[in-house]
């Protein structure tokens, strides 16, 4: 043969060589395990060591699945309650593949494993709180109310009952259940909880009407004693005000008095000093008071008024 058909026959012979070690060999990490299967039907048990492994190429197929914690999101089911209260139940859980082996067998992927852990988590849950009251399922404690203005005028510390159970306890309950029905699709079923619970929209608009009308109770009280202080006020207000304006009346009649009486005594005093002189500016000051070039008078010439509007020349 001449020599670059050599070449070209051992070019080929080594990509086929190289084909076929590409689809045997396999790579294991840390966070995944294999399952091994031979025309769909699995061979041999899950390999779970990480490194480098190999396969009959063309013939095996290498079926990864995780190793780690899975999560599990469950949609919101419409349940009733102990005491026939429908409400919105939203879980979530943890979960992994056990048994891959069995897991594969029973559901094939992850997308089979979810729709099995939705049947199973779901009918656990309607199960577990179809069997307790509302309270029970809302409440995790008995722990006491914080005592405030708002909780005395609803009164919700007597209105609350002691729970015998509550909410976590009844999240372990779905878990134990469910936990036992999982391992027979090769899951390990870790966690289960209760993410929401909310009322149905017809129970949520008699709440929200009541929570509205409690409210409203409160707003009246709150007026009710706002207008009791407003009127206090405004009464103490006046009694101030009739206190402070008639001990103003009062001190100023007394500086009236007090001036009343200094001028007296000033006028007496003039008037004892020159009593016609005084006489005299007394009757001016009349004059001023009671004629105007207007005005009209008809006395006698003897008349005592006019004494000093008389001609004194002889």
């Amino acid at each position: 043969m001449k020599k670059p058909a050599i070449n070209i026959l051992i070019g080929v012979v080594a990509f086929v060589i190289l084909i076929i070690l590409i689809d045997a060999l396999y790579i294991v990490s840390e966070t995944n395990q294999v399952i091994i299967t031979q025309f769909g039907e699995p061979k041999g048990e899950a390999i779970t060591s990480p490194g480098l492994h190999a396969k009959t190429p063309f013939i095996q197929k290498a079926n990864f699945f995780e190793k780690r914690w899975l999560e599990w999101d469950g949609d919101p089911n419409q349940i009733p309650t102990r005491d026939k209260k429908y409400i919105w139940v939203d879980t979530y859980a943890r979960w992994r593949i056990k048994e891959p082996l069995i897991f594969f067998q029973r559901v094939r992927d992850e997308r089979g494993a979810l729709s099995r852990i939705d049947d199973i988590v779901d009918g656990e849950t309607r199960n577990a709180i179809a069997n307790f009251y509302l309270i029970e399922i809302v409440r995790s404690s008995n722990r006491k109310f914080e005592l405030t203005e708002e909780t005395e005028i609803l009164d919700i510390a007597s209105a609350i009952p002691e729970i015998e159970t509550g909410r976590e306890k009844i999240a372990d309950i779905i878990l134990k259940k469910a936990s036992k029905i999982t391992p027979e699709f090769g899951i390990e079923l870790k966690d289960v909880r209760i993410k929401r619970i909310n009322y149905v929209e017809e129970v949520q608009n008699k709440v929200f009407d009541r929570m509205i009308a409690e409210r409203q109770r409160i707003a009246s009280k709150y007026r009710s004693e706002g207008d009791g202080k407003s009127a206090e006020i405004r009464g103490q207000k006046e009694r101030d005000l009739k206190k402070i304006n008639s001990e103003a009346y009062r001190k100023a009649e007394i500086i009236k008095g007090k001036a009343d009486a200094e001028a007296t005594k000033i006028y007496a005093h003039a008037y004892n000093l020159d009593p016609e002189f005084y006489q005299f500016m007394k009757t001016l000051e009349t004059y001023r008071v009671i004629m105007d070039k207007e005005t009209w008078i008809l006395l006698s010439t003897e008349a005592e008024f006019l004494k000093y509007l008389k001609s004194t020349r002889k």
